[in-house]
């Protein structure tokens, strides 16, 4: 704020000594006497900006209370102008040398340049203020997103992790005691991977899919004469970037659903490839659709995690296809890191 009213005086005095030229007048005088000038600008507008957060001009009593400031303080400013031009006689021999004379000429064209600027500056705050306000509510909004998101993982990861002890139990239970071991270190795998990422973010498909064919690798060891799996992933699409922990939700729910109506056999494919501007996932799964299976926590979670990092460029949709059942996820394209 200093600054600009000694930029301001300093822009003024340049021009009035350009102006007059042919006067020979001191350049470092006439300079320095705006910038003086113009300076006392400075505990002024810290003045007004005291009165407005006081009382605001927002009724009838507050806009007369600052147009009776303004003019307050454009008086007063004018009054001093004199008094410093008098003194310094940055004019030499052109300089005025009485004060009323100069005071009432100079107050006929200085007044409504002062009240206008008191105006900017009240204006000024109160553009600052719709930033400041802005910018908060901007974060804050951030905020409450990233929150959002990092609830949405926590529902997702504690209901993995259940369902997983649950069948490290089972196999246990049923003797398959190095079934059981090799389930349990894959699922120290996951739950590293699952604690590293826990903080959002994203992450190369690359990686989702490493993950996710080991949390198959778990499942087809629960049930090794009923699950098969397959995963297909061009080498381009495998450096798109993703939200991490998006897949493995839906290859839960390939496998749960999948396995679920019947005690045949099923197969679950994990495919993905780049589109143009886009990134095509699909978790397939043999089987029939459940209507129930669109509102269960895993879909509804990932569904609620892209619209809230992408809005209506992501979508998630649930489709009937090729004698199974196939999650289908586009997102924007764009490189993984």
């Amino acid at each position: 704020m200093a600054g600009l009213w000694l930029l301001f005086g300093a822009i003024s005095g340049i021009q009035i000594q350009i102006s007059m030229l042919s006067h020979h007048h001191s350049w470092g005088l006439v300079i320095g006497y705006q910038v003086l000038v113009w300076s006392l600008w400075i505990p002024v507008t810290l003045a007004i900006l005291r009165l407005v957060r006081a009382v605001p001009p927002r009724t009838p009593g507050g806009l007369l209370l600052h147009g009776a400031a303004g003019l307050a303080f454009a008086f007063a400013h004018v009054a001093v102008w004199v008094a410093i031009e008098l003194v310094l006689k940055p004019y030499d021999f052109m300089n005025p040398t009485a004060f009323l004379p100069r005071f009432r000429s100079m107050a006929l064209v200085q007044v409504p340049l002062e009240l206008l600027l008191y105006g900017f500056v009240v204006l000024a705050h109160y553009a600052d203020e719709a930033s400041t306000l802005a910018r908060r509510a901007a974060e804050l909004e951030a905020s409450l997103a990233q929150a959002r998101l990092h609830a949405l993982e926590l529902q997702t990861q504690p209901h993995f992790l259940f369902n997983t002890l649950n069948g490290i139990g089972a196999l246990v239970r049923g003797g398959q005691s190095a079934e059981a071991m090799k389930t349990i270190s894959g699922l120290s795998d996951l739950l590293r991977y699952a604690l590293e990422r826990s903080g959002g973010g994203f992450v190369p498909l690359g990686e989702e899919v490493a993950m996710v064919e080991r949390y198959l690798e778990i499942q087809r060891l629960r049930f090794s004469d009923r699950l098969t799996f397959g995963v297909e992933v061009e080498r381009e699409a495998a450096r798109g970037a993703v939200p991490a922990l998006l897949l493995q939700p839906l290859a839960e729910n390939a496998v749960r659903h999948g396995l679920a109506k019947s005690d045949a056999s099923v197969r679950v494919s994990v495919r993905a490839a780049r589109d143009g501007d886009a990134l095509r996932i699909e978790i397939f799964n043999d089987g029939k659709l459940d209507p129930a299976r669109r509102s269960g926590i895993g879909l509804s979670n990932t569904s609620a995690r892209l619209a809230e990092l992408y809005g209506d460029r992501a979508r998630l949709e649930l489709v009937e296809h090729d004698g199974g059942v196939a999650a289908r996820v586009s997102l924007p394209w764009s490189e993984g890191r």
